[in-house]
């Protein structure tokens, strides 16, 4: 989630009632100047295997109490991630995490040769995917691109890939970063190399960032 953390051990006061410690990470959220729960592990002792009656035998056939642990990775470390990277267009997703790592975007116009365009897009996609990279090609008709780059935009896509006429003749693809609105433009024979080394690359750029402001 390239969110950083402060390991330690609870206090008596804030541990899990009936434990006897809890270890936890807590999450720093610049916007609201609060620390939050991440994950949390109980060290419980015996005290509920008593109460449930859970036991085993151990090598003398001695009946005896267990010693538990519990661990939590709560959902409340989704709603950290979004606090933490996101802004007021929407999401900013880290791209571990996001279920569509890159959208590519067809910018088609009349007069433009659209089956090249779209033949180029889908062979992006295809190379992309093989790679293993997350992509969507977005090739809907009845939406403009600017609805297209709002709503991606608004999902925290990590990477949108436009592709144009003057893209297609210069065999380039223009690439738009979520986490930092950076634009630039990149060959369409590296992507599948390009792609991936740039997903990981915006991993510790929001999780440095994210360090930062902490």
């Amino acid at each position: 989630m390239a969110v950083p953390v402060v390991k330690g051990k609870k206090s008596d006061d804030e541990r899990f009632a009936g434990a006897y410690f809890t270890t936890t990470t807590e999450i720093y959220v610049p916007i609201s100047g609060r620390g939050i729960q991440g994950a949390t592990s109980h060290q419980l002792g015996t005290n509920f295997a008593k109460m449930f009656e859970v036991q085993y035998e151990d090598q003398k056939g001695v009946k005896k109490d267990v010693w538990q642990t519990s661990w939590g990775l709560s959902t409340r470390s989704i709603g950290a991630m979004i606090m933490v990277h996101s802004d007021n267009m929407g999401l900013v997703l880290p791209p571990r995490v996001a279920q569509v790592q890159v959208v590519i975007i067809p910018i088609l116009k009349k007069g433009d040769d659209m089956e090249a365009l779209s033949k180029n897009a889908q062979e992006v996609y295809d190379k992309l995917k093989k790679a293993g990279v997350k992509v969507v090609l977005d090739d809907r008709e009845n939406y403009n691109p600017g609805f297209k780059f709002n709503h991606w935009e608004l999902k925290g896509t990590p990477i949108r890939l436009e592709l144009g006429k003057k893209d297609f003749e210069k065999q380039e693809m223009r690439c738009c970063k979520r986490h930092n609105g950076e634009k630039f433009q990149l060959k369409t024979d590296t992507l599948d190399q390009r792609i991936p080394e740039m997903l990981e690359e915006i991993h510790h750029e929001m999780f440095n960032k994210a360090l930062k402001a902490r």
